[in-house]
């Protein structure tokens, strides 16, 4: 699979890294041809680099990793992205204190109004960097979720498979507005990572635990409170 990373911090050079150790072809995206290229020698295995627009128009699936900026002031023409898969691992910046609001409009669903004929998958944004660093083993026997959020099917079995590839556990979660749930369950993580101090290697896991044998506590019924 040929893959674009379209800013190549953190979580585009390692997930970009990640792809291309399990042999996909991957091109490094950055703001000039020359850093891209340095980060593509960096990392090796046979990863090219050159310029955001450049590792647009090189991939079938984009990483957008550049928060909050629409993506005509990164390319000069957003038409390279009609028809591909648009993955979006961001989140809003945390404000002070964490006194966060809840998300009523997400960054993937601004996205998607910027790139209407682009695919848009919201993933991989409720993990820290470092984490990455475990995969895919020995995170594999983690089960650690990568929650996706989009409304082309397809698009969203693509992105699995990539997440499953290098140890994660993709998880459907269904259109992409619930990409605001998804960004409200990334600014959670962060505020364990950080804010309660778990430190950057605390994850979230969807956990499906064996029906119970017996229902000694009465079972679930309907409640009578209004």
């Amino acid at each position: 699979m040929k893959i674009g990373i379209l800013g190549s911090g953190n979580m585009g050079r390692s997930l970009g890294t990640l792809w291309a150790e399990q042999g996909h072809d991957v091109f490094f995206g950055a703001r000039t041809q020359e850093k891209g290229r340095q980060i593509a020698e960096q990392m090796g295995h046979n990863t090219q680099g050159g310029t955001n627009i450049e590792a647009a128009e090189f991939g079938d699936v984009l990483l957008y990793t550049i928060r909050g900026v629409n993506p005509a002031e990164v390319l000069s023409t957003t038409d390279v992205l009609n028809g591909k898969i648009l993955i979006d691992c961001n989140n809003f910046e945390i404000p002070a204190e964490f006194a966060y609001e809840p998300i009523t409009y997400s960054l993937a669903e601004i996205l998607a109004d910027q790139a209407p004929n682009a695919k848009i998958v919201k993933a991989f944004n409720t993990m820290a960097q470092e984490v990455f660093e475990l995969s895919p083993q020995p995170l594999d026997q983690h089960n650690v979720s990568v929650f996706l959020a989009g409304d082309d099917a397809t698009a969203k079995q693509t992105v699995a498979q990539l997440a499953q590839e290098i140890g994660f556990s993709p998880l459907d979660c269904g259109p992409l507005r619930q990409a605001r749930l998804l960004e409200n369950l990334g600014n959670f993580i962060r505020l364990m990572i950080i804010g309660q101090g778990m430190g950057s290697y605390a994850t979230l896991s969807v956990q499906t635990l064996p029906s119970a044998t017996q229902e000694r506590l009465g079972g679930r019924q309907l409640s009578n409170l209004k």
